[in-house]
């Protein structure tokens, strides 16, 4: 185990990432002969180890997880590392807290289990709770030789000790600890010695953008509320007045936790629609809600996920883009670029789900539909046609073959809106609610509705192109100008929407006249005569929208280069990290959201390029390196169908903990 006795190791961040980090070392330690040795952890974060900052168990219950019962977990499932020392997934622990009456839990927790299913979606305070016990019950069986230390406190700076690398490691390569470690500051004036440590940071407050910071500064001028973005937990949503107009900008996920705590958390409820009602559910205000008026640059929220007992359709199966077709990029030694050689086999694949689910879901929209499948599947194969564009072939095929309303227009599903004028906002509300009620009823239809397959394939496609971006890489500027550039909106639009009953509940409020809409792209500016925010669609003729609050639905930007977390600022002007920087098509260096690391393990890359030894980074701050790295690992799948990518922040946390001790990793 390396060549020192006594091993000090620090992580900065006790959410999930971190206890992952701290699950890893303790089961690593257990697994290894470790008699006469010596293992300190200090575990440092203001908030509650286990759940961290986001999964507080004592916020508001609806705050919803994105993911539903059965998916979740802290602990790995890879007979290839160390076995756990406890726990489980969060559908083990669901399944056991039940079985036991919920002992130890409150009266909400216990409630909230008694009716949650492991098809439904979990409060995030729920999931908090299930993060702290499994942290509980890995601290009872801490292994001998190990002391843990937590400390509630941020750390505000983290220096070199003198040493450089180990005796023996003059490049700081893996597989031993840093001679010389590091002093941690705390900001109580604490400091700490550790020989490594881990950045497992998490979500961070950033610097506001220049249009975000004027009108925060114009709000404060003419007496408005301006809610800057946040996560919603941590909004104090009193301040928000009842019965008065808000402006809200954005649509994706947070758009709905803000709505959930404006209405339902005023007291409203959501009950069944009586006969004759168009949906499914009917809004009753308490009289405390304000008028939400709600905009986005698609003018819709997110599409709402499918109903299925899996996390992918069972349907969909993919046929091009396979993880051997990513390995034969790098049998070649071709560093693929996601236009030219990804998107093209995941989108055949979104055409075969689509199309496959038409004949069967719609036999009627579809002639000759073996002749047609036949046809489609010849057309799809890649290299199958040298002349002609093989999208050409099949547009001509669709065209003979399926009727005119049922052709799929795979980009047009994220902008239902393009295209489209509206003589008003009322004619504008109409559409979106004719919107929601068309795709929650498609979501309800789950794996017999074709839409709905589309983007079960191009979520499906994402487990594939996380690890290939992971493992070998795209080249810059197919990351910068592609991936990031396009498609990552587009498919997150589609694919990581809110649970169907989000949809059916906006379509209710909108009903009920408590949410309407701005409209497509909109325009945001002060009206300081009327001392108010003002929100403005060129797609709608009628008068803008305004009010004196504007909240912010989206969390803090996830940028290294704009946080205003301490820490990280230290970091970056000490030259001990450095943001990734990406070269563009057109050769221009492009500062990437997240830091420069080097695998594996993630150990970090200083301002002149070298590897800090000793010093990994976890989670968020991977984002120029992984993609999708806010998502929880995925527990083992029942059907087997599981991708490698769904418990990779796992095994990189084995990784980290392994380089940390001095142990050799696993291959």
């Amino acid at each position: 185990m390396g060549k020192s006795q006594n091993i000090r190791v620090g992580l900065i961040g006790a959410g999930p990432r971190g206890t992952s980090v701290l699950e890893r070392l303790l089961a690593n330690w257990a697994a290894t002969e470790s008699q006469g040795r010596s293992l300190h952890i200090d575990v440092v974060d203001p908030y509650p180890a286990g759940p961290g900052h986001v999964w507080q168990p004592e916020q508001s219950r609806l705050y919803l997880m994105n993911t539903q019962s059965f998916y979740p977990t802290l602990i790995p499932e890879d007979e290839r590392l160390a076995p756990p020392l406890g726990g489980g997934s969060f559908e083990q622990w669901r399944a056991e807290q039940r079985s036991v009456g919920g002992h130890g839990l409150s009266a909400e927790e216990r409630a909230e289990l008694a009716a949650l299913a492991s098809d439904d979606f979990p409060s995030r305070a729920l999931y908090g709770r299930y993060l702290r016990s499994t942290l509980e019950e890995l601290l009872d069986r801490v292994p001998a030789g190990v002391e843990i230390a937590f400390h509630r406190k941020n750390a505000v700076a983290v220096h070199p000790l003198a040493g450089g690398p180990a005796e023996g490691d003059p490049d700081g390569s893996p597989g031993q600890p840093a001679g010389g470690g590091f002093d941690v500051e705390l900001d109580d004036g604490a400091r700490l010695t550790v020989d490594s440590l881990v950045l497992a940071l998490g979500h961070l407050e950033s610097r506001l953008n220049p249009e975000q910071r004027s009108f925060r500064e114009v709000a404060g001028e003419l007496g408005l509320l301006y809610v800057p973005p946040a996560a919603p937990a941590d909004v104090d949503w009193a301040l928000v007045p009842d019965g008065e107009t808000v402006l809200v900008r954005g649509m994706g996920l947070n758009f709905f936790d803000v709505m959930g705590q404006l209405t339902e958390g005023r007291g409203g409820q959501f009950v069944p629609a009586e006969d004759g009602l168009q949906g499914k559910l009917k809004y009753v205000p308490s009289g405390r809600e304000p008028k939400i008026i709600a905009a986005s640059r698609r003018g819709t929220p997110y599409r709402a996920k499918a109903g299925l007992d899996g996390y992918y359709p069972k349907s969909v199966r993919l046929r091009y883009l396979t993880e051997s077709a990513v390995e034969r990029f790098a049998a070649a030694g071709i560093q693929p670029g996601f236009d030219h050689d990804l998107w093209p086999l995941l989108h055949r694949d979104a055409l075969w789900a689509y199309y496959s689910t038409l004949v069967v879901a719609e036999p009627v929209a579809v002639s000759d539909a073996t002749e047609f499948l036949a046809a489609l599947e010849d057309f799809l194969q890649p290299h199958a046609h040298a002349t002609g564009r093989w999208e050409n072939q099949v547009g001509e095929l669709v065209s003979t073959h399926v009727a005119a309303s049922r052709r799929l227009d795979l980009l047009g599903l994220a902008a239902p809106l393009a295209g489209h004028s509206f003589a008003s906002r009322k004619e504008l509300d109409a559409a979106v609610v004719d919107y929601l009620d068309d795709d929650a009823r498609r979501s309800a239809l789950g794996e017999a509705d074709p839409v709905k397959m589309a983007i079960g394939a191009l979520h499906t496609g994402r487990a594939i192109l996380k690890s290939a971006v992971a493992d070998g890489g795209i080249t810059d500027e197919s990351w910068v100008g592609e991936l990031r550039g396009w498609f990552e909106s587009f498919v997150e639009g589609l694919a990581s929407g809110p649970p169907a009953l989000r949809a059916e509940q906006l379509a209710a409020l909108a009903r009920a006249g408590v949410v309407s809409f701005v409209g497509p792209d909109p325009r945001f500016s002060v009206d300081r005569s009327q001392r108010a925010f003002r929100a403005v669609s060129a797609w709608v003729h009628d008068d803008a929208a305004e009010a004196r609050t504007l909240i912010e639905a989206m969390s803090p930007a996830n940028r290294v280069g704009v946080s205003v977390s301490p820490l990280l600022r230290q970091l970056l002007a000490d030259g001990l990290v450095r943001p990734k920087v990406m070269m563009t098509a057109e050769g221009t260096p492009v500062q990437t959201s997240g830091l420069d690391v080097q695998p594996h393990p993630y150990r970090l890359v200083g301002a002149n390029g070298s590897v800090t030894p000793g010093m990994y980074a976890l989670g968020l701050q991977l984002s120029s390196t992984q993609w999708g790295t806010a998502i929880a690992a995925e527990a083992r799948p029942s059907d087997g169908r599981g991708y490698r990518s769904g418990q990779r922040t796992l095994r990189d946390a084995d990784e980290i903990a392994r380089d940390m001790l001095g142990l050799p990793l696993q291959k």
